[in-house]
This record gives C-alpha cells, sequence and structure tokens, in this order.
C-alpha cells in the first residue's frame, strides 16, 4: 500500500495539450509555475520535492541549470498561481520567498519519477527517488517500482485535496487549536501560531503514522475529530457542562458529576463534593477595587482551601494561587473588571495533575462575566466562628507561642518548643522567619526574612534579682487567640531550679502555652529571661509553679548565634501600667506551620 498521492499525470497532460491547441487559445509562453525551493544537488532537489508532495498536490522538480535543481507547482494560467501562491504563503504551505517562474526557465524534469511534462530529455533519477514508501507490513522488493507506475486506491472519506479545502476554512484561531491538540498528543514541539509550516505538516504526518491511516501531512475532517475526542476523553465521566449562576453573576463549565452547590457565603458560591474525587470548588464574586482585591490574595492564603506550598503571582488586575499537599492541589484564579471582582477555587486531588490542568483550562476558557455580583451578605450566621473565613476553615498553626525583640532589626528569641519541625515559621502570622540557632537550654533565636521595626526591644536587667520580689510575663496565653499579648505578674521564688540549676529561675505564676518564650520582667522594666514551657515529664506540679531561663544563659545563646544584646541601666522602678506597655511591645507571636 503506498502512503502518498501523487499527481494525476493523465489531467496534467491534457491541460498542457489543451494550452498547446491552436484556436483555444493560449501559447506555451502562458503557461506559469510556483518555483519554491532550489537546491544544489540532484540528490537535495529529489528529498525537497519528495517532502513537499507529501502535503500539496502538483509537485514537480526540474534543472534550473548551473548545478541547480527546482521544486515547483503546476502548471497553472497565470492568474491561478496568482491565487495559488498567496494561498499556500498565508497558510504556511510554501516559503514566503515563492516566485511564479514560466516554463522557459525550467529544464529536464526529475520528479515525478519517469514524467516528463515539457517533453523535454529526461534527467536521471537519484536511486534513492525510485524507492517507494511501503506499510511497515510489508518487504521491499529487491527492485522496487516506481511510484508513478502504481496505481494508487482513493483513501476512504476526503481525499487530500478535500482534506486540504476543508483545512483552509479553519480560522486562525481554530488552527492553533489544532496545533495545540497535536502538542497534547505528543507530535507538535514547535510555536503556537496557526501557520501549518513543515514543522506542523510532520507532525500531523507523524500522527496519522501512529494511529495508522495514509501519510499525507493533511488531516482530514475526520482524522481532526478524532484528535479532538481523543484530547476531550480525559475529561469524560465528569459531566463538564456550562453552569449559570445569576447571584455571583457567573457562567463558567464545571463538573457537575463531582461538585454540586451547597451554599453562598460572600464572596463564594461554594460547590460540595459528590463524586468520587473529593473535588470542591468555589465561585468568587464581590464588588470592589485594587485593594478589595490585594485584600482577598491575602486572605485566601489564610485558607486551609489554599496549601502553603505552591507559585503565587499577584499582578494589577489579577491573581494566581496554587497550592499543594499530598493530597491536594488548589488553583485560584480570580480577575478585577468593571468593579467586580470574579473567578475561581479548584480543589482536586493531588496526582491527577493532567485532568485537573485540562479542568483548569475548561474552566478558565469558559467563565463568563454578567452584571451581578454576589450580594455581601449572602451567607447564614450560624456559619462564624474565629477560625473560619466566609464558612471556610483558616489554616491555623501546628503550634504557637511567644518570643521577643532583642534588637532594631527585629532577631527574635523564643523557646526550641516554638520551632521544632516547622516547615515554616512566622512572627505575628504577618512575617516569615528564619532558624538561626538552638540551644541546648532551649533558646532558639530568629531572624524575620524582612526588615521590621521593632516598638521595643529587650533590655537584660544589670541588677541581681531579689527572691520575692515581683515579676511580670508577657506572652500571648491563648496562642494567637486573642491579636495582643497578656501580662501576667508573679513572684520570683528561687534562682535556681528544683534540682539546684543555675540556670533556670522559679516563679510563683499561673502561666498558659502559649506564654511559653515571652520574657521575664523585672519592676524597673529589666528582662530577667526568658519562660519555659511547663514540664511534660516527671512529677505534676502545682499550677502556680513556673519556671525561667536566666538573663545570662539567654544572652551566652544570643552570643552564639552572632547577635549582641542591650543591657538595661535603669533601677528605679516603673509603673504597673508601664510595664506592662513595655512587656507588650517587645512581645511578638511565634507560629509553626507543617
Amino acid at each position: 500500500m503506498i502512503h502518498k498521492v501523487m499527481p494525476n499525470l493523465l489531467s496534467l497532460t491534457l491541460v498542457l495539450w489543451a494550452w498547446a491547441m491552436p484556436a483555444a487559445a493560449q501559447s506555451a509562453d502562458e503557461v506559469v509555475w510556483i518555483q519554491i525551493e532550489a537546491q544544489s544537488s540532484l540528490r537535495a532537489g529529489t528529498e525537497a520535492a519528495r517532502g513537499y508532495a507529501e502535503i500539496l498536490e502538483d509537485v514537480n522538480g526540474f534543472a534550473l541549470g548551473g548545478g541547480w535543481y527546482g521544486v515547483a507547482l503546476g502548471p497553472y494560467t497565470r492568474v491561478d498561481a496568482e491565487t495559488a501562491l498567496l494561498s499556500y504563503r498565508r497558510d504556511g504551505l510554501i516559503p514566503r520567498d515563492a516566485f511564479i517562474a514560466e516554463s522557459s526557465n525550467l529544464r529536464q524534469q526529475f520528479w515525478p519519477v519517469g514524467v516528463n511534462i515539457l517533453d523535454l530529455e529526461v534527467a536521471p533519477a537519484p536511486i534513492e527517488a525510485e524507492t517507494q514508501i511501503v506499510d511497515t507490513n510489508e518487504t521491499p522488493t529487491a527492485e522496487p517500482t516506481p511510484v508513478i507506475e502504481v496505481e494508487l486506491a482513493e483513501p476512504a472519506g476526503e481525499t487530500p485535496a478535500e482534506a486540504q479545502r476543508s483545512e483552509r476554512a479553519l480560522s486562525r484561531e481554530e488552527k492553533k487549536d489544532l496545533q495545540r491538540l497535536l502538542q497534547w498528543a505528543g507530535f507538535y514541539s514547535a510555536a503556537i501560531d496557526g501557520s501549518f509550516g513543515r514543522g506542523t505538516r510532520n507532525s500531523m504526518a507523524a500522527w496519522q503514522e501512529a494511529n495508522g491511516y495514509d501519510i499525507t501531512g493533511i488531516l482530514t475532517t475526520t482524522q481532526r475529530a478524532e484528535l479532538l475526542k481523543k484530547y476531550n476523553s480525559i475529561l469524560d465521566g465528569l459531566g463538564l457542562e456550562v453552569v449559570r449562576d445569576d447571584a455571583a453573576g457567573i457562567e463558567i463549565k464545571l463538573p457537575t458529576l463531582e461538585v454540586a452547590f451547597e451554599k453562598y457565603e460572600s464572596p463564594f458560591a461554594q460547590y460540595k463534593s459528590v463524586g468520587d474525587t473529593g473535588a470542591r470548588i468555589l465561585l468568587v464574586s464581590q464588588p470592589g477595587d485594587q485593594n478589595t482585591l490585594y485584600g482577598l490574595y491575602d486572605i485566601m492564603q489564610t485558607l486551609e482551601a489554599v496549601p502553603l506550598d505552591g507559585p503565587r503571582e499577584r499582578k494589577k488586575n489579577s491573581f494566581v494561587l496554587i497550592g499543594e499537599n499530598a493530597t491536594m492541589v488548589s488553583e485560584t484564579r480570580v480577575s478585577l473588571a468593571n468593579g467586580q471582582i470574579k473567578g475561581f477555587t479548584l480543589m482536586w486531588p493531588a496526582g491527577d495533575e493532567e485532568r485537573r490542568r485540562r479542568l483548569i483550562g475548561e474552566m478558565d476558557k469558559s467563565l463568563v462575566r454578567l452584571d451581578a455580583v454576589l450580594d455581601p451578605t449572602a451567607g447564614s450566621d450560624e456559619d462564624q466562628a474565629i477560625d473560619l473565613v466566609s464558612g471556610l476553615e483558616v489554616r491555623k498553626p501546628a503550634v504557637s507561642r511567644s518570643g521577643f525583640y532583642i534588637d532594631s532589626r527585629g532577631t527574635v528569641v523564643t523557646t526550641t518548643d516554638a520551632v521544632d519541625s516547622c516547615a515554616r515559621i512566622t512572627i505575628d502570622d504577618l512575617y516569615e522567619a528564619t532558624l538561626v540557632s538552638t540551644s541546648n537550654n532551649g533558646v532558639a533565636v530568629l531572624t524575620p526574612n524582612e526588615a521590621l521595626a521593632p516598638l521595643n526591644v529587650a533590655a537584660f536587667s544589670a541588677q541581681t534579682p531579689r527572691l520575692n520580689t515581683e515579676i511580670a510575663v508577657a506572652g500571648y496565653s491563648y496562642e494567637g487567640v486573642l491579636d495582643s499579648p497578656s501580662v501576667t505578674y508573679g513572684t520570683l521564688s528561687d534562682l535556681r531550679g528544683l534540682r539546684g540549676e543555675e540556670y533556670l529561675n522559679r516563679m510563683a505564676l499561673t502561666a498558659l502555652a502559649g506564654d511559653a518564650g515571652g520574657p521575664i520582667l523585672d519592676l524597673t522594666g529589666g528582662v530577667l529571661g526568658m519562660l519555659l514551657p511547663a514540664l511534660s515529664t516527671g512529677p505534676q506540679l502545682p499550677a502556680d509553679v513556673a519556671f525561667s531561663l536566666d538573663r545570662e544563659t539567654v544572652q551566652a545563646a544570643l552570643r552564639d548565634a552572632g547577635k549582641s544584646s542591650q543591657t538595661a541601666n535603669s533601677t528605679e522602678q516603673m509603673a504597673a501600667e508601664d510595664i506592662s506597655a513595655a512587656a507588650r511591645s517587645m512581645t511578638v507571636l511565634v507560629s509553626c506551620w507543617r
């Protein structure tokens, strides 16, 4: 079986014969050709002609003289040649420097093998030009038959000429889509430009060969439909349909067999999972400006629906958030136009990346912005909670403890319990921080990833603390539930631990877990040390017994980390409210995210 369609020699001969008839009309000089390529050897000219013959009709090869061999399309009348030249150039089928040539410029014909349209002495054919292209299931004979002598069976459905005509009816965007389909199928890697040049033709031919079709380099209507069907088959079973949400003012394709509408909680229309994937979707709709858009960008990143890891991109009027963890990939696409912020979030199971990307593309391409936006008051009061935003769970840290600033650059001291096995550490939930060092005594030193300007920094007391004097500890007792630190007062009970540890101070103080890492202040406002977490092993101690690392131990850990500390000079006692203000202004919330 032969895989190429050759020119109809009889029709070409009749055309030339008709042109040569004395009464009708035209002289031989009016027969023209479209010269598309010239090569400096017969071998190269034959290879070029063979390549063009796979995608075009009426391909011929002629010697040009001077050792050059040209590839030409024709014969044509001049009017037809000009039309074909423009059409083939536009479709990227021939080089842009192709031109119209007259028969007088052409000499012996070397392609197709055995053809002599101009009735000139036939050029000798190179050996490789005689080899026919055969099915992989056939074995070539020792003396292959020239292609021109084989009678070709008409392929089922469209002929290559008909396929080419139907292809020309495609818009430029439809041609780009066809290139995308070939790219998805793994046969095309060049630019998506809607121009069907040699690369696109080769990819079409490769797809045809891989799928058992005649290799023409031009996909028929049926073949294009098959390629599209295979492309779309990955979304089969999702029930992909256009859904119109008039309340949100959004029309979009959704996988209706996987999600169904649940409720409105401004600014979201929430679609719950009803299928096997566990997928969920949020439609985003609210009025607003750029500030509103940027605020939404920040809020979205606090939600459990947007995992921490993944790329983020915020532009002037849009943003994209991609978050992924071991079980889920979440992608949010939102844009601002005409005072309306609209978009969507798709939450899809991890490990199903090809379907997820395809679904995201379908949703993004199909989204239509209607006039309405979701009512800002939409939602029910029953879902309101401190750890919910619009009915969605806010991401919470694994551990939150206290810490305090020790210099003007924002360096923080905290307890090692606050930074154990963290994927991410934050200061006051807003600022990323890096762990610089930890000590065996339980001191962790952090530096912020961006420059901070603390309101107050710790100044370590230069005085020897006196027993039974009043002390204060500042800390986020409720682990960030309250927006500011609390201050708790107690008494210094001993300058040693229960086993005589000289680096510990024992206090009569009722502290909570979130206070650990906070500063201990004396009545002059000087820092005596850092509060330690309650003991998790050993005998159960009374609730009002707490321990802190003394100032010398904390300062030694800072020196080991290459950080300096300040010393308090004042010996005057401060009012309780002044001590509280000083303690709060140096204390921060340290959070560990996993």
